[in-house]
């Protein structure tokens, strides 16, 4: 019951500031232009401080453990490649590559650091998964969005070049380079920039949940409701069903574990929408995918936990 509640506590906030602002929207508190713009603010400002803050934080020398970075490095590309695959059994392209990035790609960042934290007191091994997944997550996410429009180009040495432009321009790209230098160099963090920093970082989720609350369409969602709730299927049980076995054959327990739980099982981030969104997609199979797989993850992850707790392995 208290992981229930303590998964309860972490997710229905979050759905329910989305619900906040579709509520702002139809009275009026938010219109198109301010929505338009407060999405624009958040990629290419507040998400980039956010992982920049994740990021330059963390003392990659002493948390390092090359064995659990590759295996979730590779869990995460098999997953993508796995999922880019089941794409194509959708007759309608244009979901291609919202459908792509909605079942694989989690909120380890935003939501992954307080979970462990609230089991074990600490980030635990957080902080290395992020590293070993999220500089991933978006470049992959910026070429599948790239190449996969809903009117997609022809794929000629233009369009490579295009979608190479936008990996390295992509704003959330940079904020993780940044954040990755700084951690290295072991630059120091003045008080007057790490409040500066993050002031902006604290601003990324909360805007972004109410952007695509505001932007959301109940009317639209049943034309998307299969492949959304196929996505949320595979982003809270499938992922994590096929390797958590693996991690475990693996030697991985306590806090390595949780880490790979919550990379494989916690609900899709909401910088997929904005992402999609500002890269010329419809975002409505997105923001459904976020609806739905934060609702359903305070019982998902409650059951993995339960299961992995059960088996002595946590």
């Amino acid at each position: 019951m208290e992981n229930l509640i303590f998964s309860l506590n972490a997710t229905l906030p979050i759905f329910l500031t989305m619900i906040l602002g579709w509520f702002f929207k139809r009275t009026g508190l938010m219109d198109e232009r301010f929505v338009a713009k407060m999405n624009r603010f958040v990629f290419q400002a507040a998400l980039p401080v956010l992982v920049f803050q994740d990021l330059s934080t963390v003392d990659f020398f002493e948390v390092w453990d090359t064995k659990f970075v590759v295996f979730c490095f590779l869990a995460t590309l098999i997953s993508i490649l796995s999922v880019t695959a089941l794409s194509y059994l959708w007759k309608d392209r244009s979901i291609q590559g919202e459908f792509i990035q909605a079942s694989y790609r989690s909120s380890a960042a935003i939501l992954g650091i307080a979970f462990i934290q609230n089991i074990y007191g600490n980030a635990g091994m957080a902080p290395l998964m992020i590293v070993a997944t999220v500089p991933l997550y978006n470049i992959m996410a910026v070429v599948v969005l790239s190449v996969m429009k809903p009117e997609r180009e022809a794929l000629d040495g233009r369009l490579l070049l295009k979608t190479l432009k936008g990996i390295i321009t992509n704003p959330i790209l940079l904020g993780i380079a940044a954040g990755i230098v700084w951690s290295l160099l072991k630059l120091p963090m003045p008080v007057i920039l790490e409040k500066t920093v993050k002031n902006v970082a604290v601003l990324a989720t909360p805007l972004g949940l109410m952007v695509m609350g505001a932007s959301f369409e109940w009317k639209q969602v049943s034309a998307k409701l299969k492949p959304a709730a196929a996505a949320s299927l595979i982003k809270l049980v499938v992922l994590a069903a096929v390797f958590l076995p693996a991690a475990v054959s693996l030697g991985f327990r306590e806090e390595k574990l949780v880490a790979i739980l919550v990379m494989l099982g916690s609900a899709t981030t909401v910088s997929c929408y904005i992402m999609a969104k500002n890269m010329g997609h419809e975002g409505t199979l997105t923001s459904s995918t976020v609806m739905l797989t934060t609702l359903f993850s305070a019982f998902t992850l409650t059951g993995w936990l339960y299961l992995l707790k059960s088996l002595g392995l946590i």
